[in-house]
């Protein structure tokens, strides 16, 4: 449906290149640090910039020479950019009245989408009357209006506090269902990632560096690298690993594979955080620092002696 062949942007100092594919109706996440090249992705797949090589492809059709408004494509810009001198209503109809929809299917289309997003009662507001969140669900009802082939979305949530992103998070999500478009979005936090695709693809420095289903992603990293970036604690480098009886190296201890109160390793708690609905507790043990979260019934007492298992199961090697 949309494909980055052979896709490179050049800046001073910086070097993008892409080869990636999305299909039709898929949700996927570029996800990676800030300045790894994800926003120039999205910029050149949107014709907002032009590649210093290779081509850009929406539904077979070569877009790489079209400009913006010829590629059916909707673009949520991470500071939403709303027309400040008009009203909700008549912003989520700019692009319809652009391309000459006539007026019925106009007023159809648009209060479809203020219905959608639960914007009706701000209809004749202009957006310096809403609040972050409602200004997000305005740019993304103008963005989906003209029923674009792929929505692209830079950052839609970055901009938000952590309560409210939470909670526009799952809206999102329900939406993009709802209108069962292609859609790609950029992200430097793995949960918008986890939660919205159905595919995530992790880049680095301007180079791809895995993609597949969420869930496969985070249980089999690539490397150690893309271990922590995805949040993972319990990276081992070899040493480390022999050091609790672990074979191989540099491993990843996924979510579970630590049982505090159980097996033969003498452990001690060294520091104990209180997250409210769970505790993180980090230990040493054999001179390895360890991390483990769970319910605070289960957690041990900062500065508590005790004795860990480590299931092999849950140890998971990835490259240097």
């Amino acid at each position: 449906m949309l494909a980055w062949r052979g896709v490179v942007v050049r800046y001073p100092g910086f070097e993008l290149a892409l080869d990636l594919e999305v299909a039709r109706g898929e949700a996927l996440a570029l996800l990676g640090p800030s300045g790894s090249g994800k926003s120039s992705a999205l910029r050149v797949a949107a014709g907002l910039e032009r590649p210093s090589a290779g081509r850009v492809f929406l539904g077979g059709r070569d877009v790489t020479d079209l400009p913006p408004e010829r590629r059916g494509v909707g673009f949520v810009f991470q500071e939403y950019a709303l027309f400040p001198h008009l009203t909700v209503e008549r912003n989520v109809a700019f692009g319809l009245e652009e391309r000459g929809w006539d007026r019925a299917r106009i007023r159809r289309r648009v209060g479809e989408l203020l219905a959608r997003m639960g914007l009706e009662a701000h209809a004749r507001k202009k957006p310096e009357q809403l609040s972050g969140g409602e200004r997000q669900r305005v740019a993304l009802a103008r963005a989906l209006a003209p029923e674009p082939e792929v929505l692209l979305l830079d950052e839609p949530l970055g901009a938000l506090d952590l309560r409210l992103r939470e909670r526009l998070l799952l809206e999102l999500r329900r939406v993009l269902a709802g209108e069962e478009v292609t859609a790609v979005f950029v992200t430097h936090d793995q949960t918008e990632a986890f939660v919205l695709s159905q595919r995530v693809a992790i880049v680095k420095s301007g180079r791809l560096v895995q993609q597949g289903a969420p869930e496969a992603v985070f249980e089999q990293p690539a490397d150690v690298w893309t271990a922590r970036f995805l949040g993972h604690k319990n990276v081992l480098t070899p040493e480390e690993a022999a050091a609790l009886g672990l074979p191989g190296g540099p491993l990843v201890l996924l979510p579970g594979a630590l049982r505090p109160g159980a097996g033969e390793i003498e452990a001690r708690a060294a520091e104990r955080l209180f997250y409210g609905p769970r505790v993180g507790v980090w230990l040493e043990a054999r001179g390895v620092r360890l991390y483990w979260e769970g319910p605070a019934a289960e957690a041990p007492a900062e500065g508590a002696s005790l004795r860990i298992a480590i299931d092999p199961e849950r140890a998971v090697e990835v490259r240097p």
